[in-house]
């Protein structure tokens, strides 16, 4: 990650070096003018043919000597003035980065901060739209029994979207699956249609080396041109805060339903030996 710090004193250290070519700029162009106003005043006073010539000469190897220095200031200014850009640049894009990853700590913990599903399923969402700009997507989970991965919350699809099951290996998803490894379209995403089995990005929901699920990206929003070097540092962070969340509050709710049952079924016993 690049040091802002490293960047902004960078960043000052070239505009003070612009001021000091400025001023040297200046003095220079006075100096050009100064002598230029001598080889006037030469060329009307009386004088010595040789005499005047040779001071002439002088003064234009000076002039001309000036001139070059100024162009070479003029460039290097340009150059300074391009990388000062650069530096600026640089400068946004760190403190972009340094938002986001604030917005995906307060986000993880969030997520750490509930273990019922459904909640955890829809701050997954939230952070998807609002941190890597998805409009179009889903969240799928894998059926351990079947080993297929199956669609448990999407967003942005037609209401009578239909979702088919995808096998471990099958096809983008179901190779994302099996490998461990994020799957995303490293171009400009405008033209590219939705198309649930070929998304723009699938990221895979990751405990240790298990994978538990994906999110399928399909379409991003209408200001985001295309994933950015920081989104693919949201995806590694959020595939495992996500899929430790989820996986938690899934078997929170499993244990929750078994304990009712089991309760469910003691007072069953108890209602019958009172009876008895």
């Amino acid at each position: 990650m690049v040091d802002e710090n490293d960047i902004f004193k960078k960043s000052q250290e070239f505009n003070e070096l612009i001021n000091q070519q400025k001023e040297f700029l200046q003095e220079v162009l006075k100096e050009n003018e100064k002598l230029r106003y001598q080889i006037a005043q030469l060329k009307c006073q009386p004088h010595n043919d040789g005499l005047f010539k040779e001071e002439i000469d002088v003064l234009r190897k000076r002039v001309e000597s000036l001139e070059k220095e100024k162009e070479e200031l003029l460039l290097r200014f340009q150059q300074v003035e391009e990388e000062n850009k650069d530096f600026a640049q640089r400068y946004i894009e760190v403190e972009e980065q340094n938002n986001n990853l604030a917005n995906l700590y307060v986000a993880s913990y969030q997520l750490h901060s509930t273990l019922d599903f459904q909640e955890v399923l829809h701050i997954v969402m939230e952070i998807v739209i609002n941190l890597i700009g998805a409009e179009v997507f889903s969240i799928m989970l894998l059926d351990e029994k079947t080993n297929e991965l199956m669609v448990l919350a999407s967003e942005g699809y037609d209401s009578d979207a239909k979702f088919p099951k995808v096998r471990i290996g099958e096809g983008i998803i179901g190779q994302v699956a099996k490998s461990g490894e994020s799957y995303y379209i490293n171009q400009a995403t405008k033209a590219y249609p939705v198309d649930f089995e070929h998304p723009l990005a699938c990221i895979p929901l990751k405990i240790k080396e298990n994978v538990i699920g994906v999110i399928n990206i399909n379409k991003l929003l209408v200001q985001k041109d295309a994933f950015t070097a920081v989104d693919y540092e949201l995806f590694s962070m959020l595939a495992g805060h996500a899929a430790t969340a989820i996986f938690s509050s899934k078997l929170y709710s499993q244990s929750e339903r078994k304990l009712s049952t089991i309760q469910s079924f003691l007072d069953l016993l108890t209602t019958s030996q009172n009876q008895g």
